[in-house]
């Protein structure tokens, strides 16, 4: 009888540790999910707003101003001299930076410093690309632009901008080309610095064009590659995209590059 008893207390305390590593392991599964949850710094929140990273004050915003910092790289190096702006409204299809807008210049090291800006929430940060027209958005790995939170007597330190150039060149199809649907061959240029590239075709519905989704940001090592599988016929876009072995990006086709299949 005793030994039967002290079999039925053996269990109970087994089955009593067993629920307690359950619910331990459960807990600490919703501690993660909560974690990875939560915005870091330089992502954007729930409301598309990035809040400021860490980093050390070139210098202090005067009283009740804001000072943004950040760093624009090209191939993971610092660029130089290049123009940054902080706009307080931005729309990416009506003229970009609206607004009141401030500026200023990459350093040697890549570095800005924007100085004394009103606190307040602003809607653009870019980067100018070398002594072309065009822009990219500090925070270029979103969707498009995004907004900042700049506090009073504070430095916002901003994410890095990573240029990119327009110049990757495709060497087939041409552009404009006509083309059968079998055997069709993309290639392009070795780009420096490359370590890999990525290629999108998209297709032009209205053509009677289908986007076949393997097609999309297809990665490839090399500078050329056999499609597979035959396109609808119909009118398609052709994009190639050239990034360094840090996955950064370099270099883009132009968005003019389409072709035909027959």
């Amino acid at each position: 009888m005793k030994n039967h008893f002290k079999r039925v207390c053996i269990l109970a305390l087994v089955i009593c540790a067993l629920l307690a590593c359950k619910s331990t392991k459960n807990a600490n599964t919703e501690t993660s999910k909560a974690a990875n949850a939560s915005p870091g710094a330089n992502q954007p929140d729930d409301k598309g707003v990035i809040h400021s990273g860490t980093g050390t004050e070139k210098e202090k915003p005067a009283a009740g101003k804001s000072n943004v910092q950040g760093r624009v790289l090209f191939n993971s190096q610092p660029a130089p001299n290049i123009d940054v702006k902080l706009c307080e409204k931005f729309n990416q299809f009506l003229g970009g930076c609206q607004g009141e807008t401030y500026t200023a210049k990459t350093d040697g090291n890549g570095e800005y410093l924007i100085k004394d800006v009103p606190p307040g929430i602003y809607e653009g940060l870019i980067a100018k690309v070398f002594d072309t027209p065009y822009f990219v958005f500090a925070t270029s790995g979103f969707i498009g632009s995004a907004k900042y939170e700049l506090d009073a007597d504070q430095t916002f330190f901003a994410p890095d901008s990573n240029l990119f150039k327009s110049d990757l060149k495709l060497v087939s199809p041409k552009a404009g080309a006509k083309l059968a649907p079998q055997n069709i061959e993309l290639k392009w240029e070795s780009y420096p610095d490359a370590a890999y590239y990525k290629f999108s075709i998209n297709a032009d519905s209205g053509s009677g064009a289908e986007t076949n989704y393997d097609y999309i940001n297809k990665r490839i090592e090399g500078t050329t590659y056999v499609l597979e599988t035959l396109l609808k016929p119909g009118s398609y876009r052709i994009t190639i995209n050239a990034y360094n072995r840090n996955d950064v990006k370099l270099a883009e086709s132009p968005d003019d590059m389409t072709f035909s299949v027959k």
